[in-house]
């Protein structure tokens, strides 16, 4: 049985019949559709996804025709008996019912954070997590032409949601509490986001939380401790949360980040039971502890080690390096590995190097000037993490340093990569190798 039918579920559910055609395979979605690309939903409001059917991979009846795996969408399971092995499940009309698993697959994923503040309950107030959440938000904004949007939080969704609302006409402004965008970027790439985003008329107001929402029936005013914002439409992203409820009542083990323990086999502390996805921590390799990257694409590496072990195979999840990438209206930023602070909160000794390097070769039209970080540890001299900025060639450049993470690397083997070279896609020294070279110098090596 699987609870939750998104990323981590459905890849759950898929590599378990491939190991065992036999098995009889459930899964249950709260929401209203199964399998989608959630990543993409900033993309479905500013049009460029035409409808929300083309963020779903697979629908139910094709789960169930050419999977034959049972997919069950609006069917919420509130709550789990591990002793008894049992779910009590409340299906669309509201009636509830109990049914009895072997091996269970938790992967009820994550919740948008809503600040608990007066007003939170009006009409034109939303988070977008789920494909209902886009639904939802897209046929607000065709029913109600709202002018003036304002983004409560300015992490990856906040970021991403003020291009698309400006890509459709909206006039946005984006309140955060902390000093910056992006917060888990080091602040002088954070900052490159923020003229970014200027740049493009969004009005930015850092350092200020949000004391309430103002309206009749539907939201008017956003309020901060400094000012009074209009609005026509406000949108939560202020982050992601374990939805970890379910497990926590039914006695499974949650870690420090809150989200659901589990082994490197996707066990959690209950016997038959696995969790995947963002409800569950990750394994951090460079900090050597649980930490909590809701992202699609673990989740999936998640769900498939869910899937195989609950169908009696032996496979495991090593840990992430938490490599991220993003678009904020021309510019691409990236990250992987530890920041600066990251890294000194895990007993390292960091020391970074900032270079900008274009994109192409300089005599070759197009490109750009990318700007990149590389993060050392003093002591060991092994590489920490990298951060970079630029118009374009940043999304696949981060992986370079993501794959020497993982090889355990330091910043004076990558600068001996083998990179490719032409001028319509790098410089005859990539951003990449410069930026190692200039840490190999702040390491107190040669050029």
């Amino acid at each position: 049985m699987v609870v939750g039918g998104v990323a981590a579920g459905m890849s759950a559910a898929s590599r378990a019949r491939r190991r065992d055609p036999d098995l009889e395979i459930v899964a249950y979605e709260a929401s209203s559709h199964v399998s989608y690309g959630s990543c993409g939903l900033p993309y479905l409001i500013s049009g460029q996804v035409r409808r929300p059917e083309d963020l779903v991979v697979v629908t139910p009846e094709r789960f169930k025709s050419e999977r034959n795996i049972l997919a069950l969408t609006r069917h919420e399971v509130l709550a789990i008996d591990p002793w008894g092995r049992t779910v009590t499940v409340r299906d669309p009309s509201g009636s509830t019912f109990k049914t009895e698993y072997d091996v269970l697959v938790l992967s009820t994923g994550g919740r948008a954070s809503r600040p608990p503040v007066p007003g939170a309950d009006l009409t034109g107030v939303f988070t977008l997590r789920t494909l209902d959440d886009g639904i939802a938000l897209l046929e607000y904004l065709r029913g109600h032409a709202p002018r003036r949007a304002v983004i409560v939080g300015a992490g990856y969704i906040g970021v991403e949601m003020a291009e698309a609302f400006r890509t459709i006409g909206l006039e946005v402004a984006v309140v955060e509490m902390l000093p910056r965008p992006l917060s888990n970027f080091d602040p002088d790439l954070s900052e490159l986001a923020r003229a970014e985003m200027e740049r493009n008329g969004v009005a930015l107001y850092f350092g200020e939380p949000l004391q309430a929402l103002e309206g009749d029936v539907r939201v008017r005013r956003v309020v901060t401790p400094s000012r009074t914002l209009d609005a026509d439409l406000v949108l939560f992203a202020g982050g992601v949360r374990p939805a970890a409820t379910l497990a926590r009542d039914a006695g499974i083990a949650l870690g420090p980040t809150g989200a659901v323990q589990v082994t490197a086999r996707m066990e959690t502390n209950v016997p038959g039971i696995y969790a995947a996805g963002d409800v569950a921590e990750v394994h951090h390799l460079l900090s050597d502890r649980p930490a909590y990257i809701p992202l699609g694409s673990t989740a999936n590496k998640q769900g498939r080690v869910a899937g195989e072990n609950a169908a009696g195979g032996d496979a495991t999840f090593p840990g992430v390096v938490g490599t991220a990438v993003l678009k904020a209206f021309g510019l691409e930023l990236a990250r992987t590995g530890l920041s600066t602070d990251e890294a000194r909160q895990a007993g390292f000794d960091p020391v970074s190097a900032v270079v900008r390097h274009g994109s192409r070769a300089h005599y070759y039209p197009g490109g750009g000037r990318i700007t990149v970080k590389v993060i050392a540890d003093r002591q060991s001299g092994r590489l920490l993490g990298a951060q970079m900025a630029g118009p374009e060639g940043v999304a696949k450049r981060i992986d370079i340093f993501a794959t020497a993470l993982h090889a355990r690397m330091t910043p004076e083997e990558v600068a001996e990569l083998d990179l490719s070279y032409a001028p319509p896609f790098a410089p005859v020294w990539d951003p990449v190798l410069v930026a190692a070279r200039a840490a190999v110098k702040e390491l107190g090596g040669s050029d």
